[in-house]
């Protein structure tokens, strides 16, 4: 298979996505697409993928059934530019290649993530490493802010005068704070970015990393536009339920009317239909 280019990635190779005060996500370059997907699918399988004969329902199979190996075929490298807190909650995710700009050998730049106002939150009491909806008065906003600019300012100048006294700079930057910006270059398979944007574009990801997340997921539509389309049909906006919460829904639902040509004017594919067909008759309606 010869060498397959994608005109929307191109058109985003090196285009700087804005993220937060001064962060930006940008797609240095990919390897594959739907089409390195499919390639891989097929090459694994066989015969066995002759009766899905068309390449969009071959990828939506293989995201229905967990068939993770073909989507790890395509690979996707990031140049990003974050906050430095909002680094160490990326770097949990341990699948990726990170190369990350270092304070030892470099002077670190002066840029600092300062919030808008309307990520300003109190506490959530629900929710211990989250934030609230509540309003934040403008007057505690604005205190916050003068707290965390002055601090950066101050830390940073302490930080210049330990460089301008020749003290190493593995040492003098130890002071600096989480707020500071650090860039690296992040490269990932697909499989394991769609699992890093499942959890880091929920509404539940703090708002920080979610910008980035959201920069990312656009990239990633752009890349492999069939295989995000499935991704986000039966994973992102998906739900799973636990057995006891099967047998409950088992109780309340009824088969009338579940046919094959019912569920395929309402957009599934004759294979989907089927498929659902089969997973409904293994939740028992009550009494069955």
């Amino acid at each position: 298979m010869a060498h397959v280019t994608n005109p929307n990635a191109e058109a985003l190779l090196d285009k700087e996505l804005p993220c937060l005060n001064a962060g930006f996500v940008r797609l240095v370059d990919y390897m594959g697409g739907d089409e390195a997907i499919v390639q891989a699918a097929r090459v694994s399988y066989g015969k066995g993928t002759k009766s899905v004969n068309e390449d969009r329902g071959l990828i939506r199979y293989l995201m229905r059934h967990l068939h993770t190996t073909p989507f790890e075929m395509v690979e996707l490298k990031f140049h990003v530019k974050l906050p430095i807190f909002v680094a160490r909650q990326w770097i949990r995710h341990r699948t990726a290649n990170v190369n990350e700009y270092s304070g030892r050998y470099s002077v670190m730049k002066d840029e600092f993530y300062v919030p808008e106002h309307g990520a300003i939150h109190f506490q959530s009491i629900k929710n211990k490493q989250g934030r609230s909806g509540d309003e934040v008065p403008a007057e505690l906003r604005g205190r916050v802010l003068d707290i965390l600019t002055s601090s950066q300012t101050q830390m940073y100048r302490e930080y210049e005068q330990m460089l301008e006294s020749d003290i190493a700079r593995e040492l003098a930057r130890i002071n600096l704070p989480l707020s500071m910006y650090t860039e690296w270059y992040w490269k990932i398979d697909l499989h394991n970015l769609f699992h890093f944007l499942r959890l880091r574009i929920d509404p539940h990801a703090q708002y920080e990393i979610r910008v980035y997340g959201e920069a990312m997921a656009e990239i990633t539509k752009a890349v492999a536009p069939m295989a995000w389309e499935a991704f986000e049909d039966y994973i992102l906006k998906s739900e799973r339920f636990s057995r006891l919460e099967l047998a409950v829904i088992s109780e309340r639902m009824s088969h009338e009317g579940l046919t094959v040509e019912s569920l395929t004017a309402k957009g599934l594919s004759k294979r989907e239909a089927e498929e659902f067909i089969e997973k409904m008759g293994r939740i028992k309606p009550s009494g069955a």
